[in-house]
């Protein structure tokens, strides 16, 4: 623990996110006194011009922030990062090729790593794999620390503390409102493309994850179809495929077994706004769900991004423009019992009666909210891990955040969590 010096070393940052975490820390550093932070990568002329830039975009004089020269593909520079670390804030992907190096370095080094995946397939192997080695270390490996999967875990944890009895089920209505365009970077594709390449992966390790099912409930959440009308939110929606659900299904084991909670089913789904976005979404998961499925075709989606995902994606990203435009929002609609029964086993005999609502909402996802998501987790594993599980361990965000004010934070960084009055 001597050799650490840093509060945070953000490692990527100068990729296309890590560059937006950089301007985040710089733009909070003198919120949180005597922060200390420093950026990684692989090159020390990158990481300085991306310094320069973060200094012009918030103002702030950055010239004494130290970089660090590491490299995934050497296992020695890695370490050393690691161990000049408390908390390593991991901006490199695709995880499924450079992530693990980085979490076995962080538990070897004594830092506890976050990330920004959205790859159930990481994320799950890495809990499998590394779960005890991290307790043993003492510290955190807590993935999904951005917009994946942050306002749907955070919002559920919002839902059940607000919720006047026991909830049975949620569903998460998301939606975006996009003026110039909603776009992304082609490595948040290509995290996508190969994780849904190698879902069947996923069956075996859940079931050496969790060889003991859950409880089945009396009352089982509704199956939508492919499309579904929500009167709600008033719009045509579809199932959302990102990581949201395998996110809170593991935090709700961890609760079940660890805080004896009634596991709470759900399922994700994003609201169209009009016909045509809803043709759009559909053509999109088609042509993207037969490329995945065979090399030549991940190649394509990957080489040319624009052209397979109709402008969805992008090897330059959004623009400044596209970003400052666009916005999202989470509406969660919680279902359950006025009465809460003392045995999170036990079954209730009556049909769900109540009914609350919860809205989630912030600014652009991937390149402003997923920055500050993970800048505030950062710092709540800094100053409480009083709050957090006693032992550490590979982590959700709700099973390692839920008792933290991580919710506070957000809300006082532009990131909203409302009780819905009907």
């Amino acid at each position: 623990m001597s050799e650490q010096k840093y509060d945070f070393v953000v490692f990527g940052a100068s990729g296309f996110t890590g560059q937006f975490v950089v301007e985040e820390i710089a733009r909070i550093a003198d919120e949180e006194a005597g922060l200390t932070w420093a950026v990684a990568g692989r090159s020390m002329e990158r990481l300085q011009k991306i310094l320069e830039k973060a200094s012009k975009a918030t103002g702030k004089d950055l010239e004494s922030i130290p970089a660090i020269v590491a490299d995934t593909g050497c296992d020695e520079s890695i370490l050393e990062m690691t161990k000049q670390a408390k908390v390593v804030l991991n901006c490199v992907g695709p995880y499924r090729f450079h992530g693990e190096k980085v979490v076995k370095a962080c538990i070897e080094g004594g830092a506890s790593h976050l990330d920004i995946s959205g790859e159930p397939q990481f994320l799950e192997r890495m809990q499998l794999m590394y779960n005890n080695k991290a307790k043993e270390a003492g510290v955190f490996v807590i993935g999904t620390c951005g917009f994946d999967s942050i306002p749907a875990e955070m919002g559920v944890v919002f839902a059940q503390n607000k919720f006047q009895g026991e909830i049975n089920s949620i569903e998460a209505y998301l939606d975006f409102e996009a003026k110039e365009g909603l776009v992304g970077n082609v490595t948040t594709l290509e995290s996508a493309v190969y994780g849904f390449a190698h879902a069947s992966e996923l069956k075996s390790l859940r079931h050496s994850l969790y060889p003991e099912p859950l409880p089945k409930p009396s009352f089982k959440l509704q199956k939508r179809g492919a499309v579904h009308k929500n009167e709600i939110v008033n719009k045509y929606c579809v199932p959302f495929m990102g990581s949201d659900k395998s996110v809170v299904n593991r935090t709700q084991r961890y609760n079940y077994e660890h805080k004896k909670q009634r596991p709470i089913q759900f399922d994700p789904y994003v609201a169209c706004s009009g016909i045509l976005q809803l043709i759009g979404i559909m053509l999109f998961g088609i042509i993207f769900a037969v490329l995945s499925k065979f090399s030549f075709g991940r190649n394509l989606l990957i080489k040319y991004p624009e052209i397979f995902t109709f402008g969805a994606f992008k090897k330059s990203g959004p623009t400044k423009k596209q970003i400052e435009n666009t916005s999202f929002s989470m509406t969660l609609v919680s279902k359950g019992w006025s009465t809460k029964l003392e045995d999170p086993a036990e079954q209730h005999t009556d049909e769900p009666e109540v009914v609350s609502i919860t809205k989630v909402f912030g600014p652009e996802p991937g390149y402003v909210t997923t920055p500050i998501c993970m800048v505030q987790c950062g710092l709540v594993v800094l100053k409480e891990k009083s709050k957090m599980p006693k032992d550490g361990g590979v982590l959700t965000p709700g099973s390692a955040f839920a008792d933290t004010s991580l919710i506070d934070r957000l809300q006082n960084h532009n990131i909203k969590f409302q009780e819905v009055k009907e």
